[in-house]
């Protein structure tokens, strides 16, 4: 009875051995290459193309309206023209925009800036209906995959790979109910293999 006990405990060890080498049990985000991923936190939002926002110059009513960044990556704004927006956070949009405003317009300008809309999140691959659709604040994978119709039949749901918007490749991640998503992220959910 002991020998078989030992025989089954050497059993495991080798199988879990070998489960990490082809990386089955890892639970961190990893690259096409197989390093480690690095995460972003969703907290330090960069705006993109097809962002809108809420822009408000505080006295300046005329100044003040909603603007979506264009594929440039710029808002134009009255007065100032073209301000940069793409990969700025909306406070530093906002310095922005007060130090445009300030070069001769207006003295002293405050300005108030708030993401209305997100850029779209993209999902294909084994969902029911692939495509584009508006994110919303606090989105995870399975959010988005109920979104696209649910999981195929073939669905891999062990894993999900994401491509972040301005990356150049996508990182596998284990799916997750908290696997969050990004705007403009592209989720690809791959086929199983039996």
């Amino acid at each position: 009875m002991l020998a078989f006990k030992h025989f089954i405990a050497v059993v495991f060890s080798v199988c879990s051995l070998a489960a990490c080498e082809t990386g089955q049990l890892s639970t961190e985000p990893t690259n096409s290459d197989g390093t480690v991923a690095q995460v972003r936190e969703v907290g330090d939002y960069r705006l993109g193309t097809g962002d809108q926002l809420r822009v408000i110059v505080f006295g300046e009513e005329e100044l003040s309206g909603e603007f979506v960044v264009d594929g440039s990556g710029s808002i134009s704004l009255p007065l100032v023209g073209e301000v940069a927006a793409r990969g700025k956070t909306v406070r530093e949009f906002q310095r922005s925009v007060e130090a445009a405003l300030s070069e001769g317009y207006l003295n002293d300008p405050r300005v108030s800036a708030e993401v209305l809309n997100y850029r779209p999140f993209y999902i294909l691959g084994e969902v029911e209906t692939s495509g584009e659709y508006p994110y919303s604040d606090g989105l995870t994978v399975l959010n988005a995959v109920a979104t696209a119709g649910g999981f195929t039949y073939r669905a891999n749901t062990r894993f999900v790979y994401i491509k972040r918007s301005g990356a150049a490749n996508e990182v596998q991640y284990p799916l997750t109910a908290t696997t969050p998503v990004q705007p403009g992220d592209t989720i690809r959910i791959s086929e199983r293999l039996f």
